[in-house]
């Protein structure tokens, strides 16, 4: 069976979903809708898909098994419900929503639906984060510490709250996200984040922070810190450490480092992970198994609880349980 897959949004989170799929034997890339009508004609051309004029039209065309939903967070409205109202698997980018609520009422629909579902979280498919989770399994954590420095992408949609739901909701989530996937789940955070510069610089009507750092307690009674900036111009991290007695565990870019008594080893991965995460969603929906999906759309609505809990405690200035 070949899956004919559609692609809502196709823009740079989507052309990284497409070269992927590309080599996926058995998808083909049969659809793309987006609201730049020369960026959907150019996609559809370089994949041998054919261009729709709105999301409804590729949805009702017939042609998809299985839909990309790349939309930024704040133009999806509709879009799951729509997908599973056609009986249409889905794939949907992080993070899949700015409001919680309406994240779970649509977590709940897809649920019911029985359809397969998979999430933007692509670095648990990474062989290393693999080899770190199989071997803290038996292993307490006490200290997690996580970092997501970089710069601020040009686009005037990521600089506001209001739209991208700030960098912990938009980009540092996959590093929150591989801390629930090998640490457990989150209990309370305390956060502070403050708009400095960068943003100010690409948007003067900026609302979102540009620096920004989280403390928090795990329900296994590990706390930690995750800190993330968009002011480094020069110098850009994304690592999550982990230690616990006896161990420390380091996951550093494509980098694993497992240091105890025994060893000091540092792992590279040549993983393509877009290529993994869609061969697998590609997979899963032609077994009809969603076991085959390692980051579903529910697990993505319980990382989304934690940044926006993050977003809540930073505008009140104060602890915020994660119910």
């Amino acid at each position: 069976m070949t899956v004919k897959v559609g692609f809502i949004g196709a823009g740079t989170i989507a052309e990284l979903h497409l070269k992927a799929l590309a080599q996926v034997e058995q998808a083909q890339i049969s659809a793309i809708f987006d609201v730049n009508t020369q960026r959907a004609q150019q996609a559809s051309e370089q994949y041998g898909a054919k261009s729709y004029e709105s999301a409804e039209a590729l949805l009702d065309s017939g042609e998809v098994d299985a839909v990309f939903i790349c939309t930024p967070p704040f133009a999806r409205d509709g879009l799951e419900e729509a997908a599973v109202a056609r009986g249409i698997h889905l794939l949907v980018e992080k993070p899949v929503g700015l409001q919680l609520e309406q994240a779970k009422r649509k977590e709940q629909l897809i649920l019911e639906s029985g359809l397969i579902h998979s999430s933007g979280y692509c670095l648990r498919y990474l062989d290393i984060v693999q080899q770190a989770k199989e071997y803290l399994k038996d292993k307490q954590v006490d200290l997690v510490l996580a970092y997501r420095i970089g710069s601020a992408p040009p686009l005037t949609w990521w600089s506001k709250l209001e739209l991208s739901g700030g960098q912990l909701v938009e980009q540092s989530t996959h590093q929150l996200d591989l801390i629930r996937y090998l640490a457990g789940e989150f209990k309370a955070v305390q956060a502070i984040h403050e708009l400095r510069s960068s943003m100010l610089a690409i948007d003067p009507d900026a609302t979102a922070y540009d620096v920004g750092t989280v403390a928090f307690e795990l329900q296994s009674g590990a706390i930690g810190n995750i800190t993330s900036t968009s002011v480094s111009k020069y110098v850009g991290r994304g690592e999550v450490e982990l230690f616990g007695d006896g161990f420390y565990v380091s996951l550093k870019g494509a980098a694993l480092r497992i240091v105890d008594d025994s060893q000091d080893i540092t792992i590279k991965s040549r993983d393509q992970y877009y290529f993994k995460q869609d061969q697998a969603f590609i997979e899963a929906v032609r077994l009809n198994d969603q076991s085959l999906v390692l980051g579903s759309y529910s697990e993505a609505v319980a990382t989304l609880a934690v940044t926006l809990a993050a977003n809540e405690s930073a505008a009140s200035r104060s602890r915020v349980e994660i119910s």
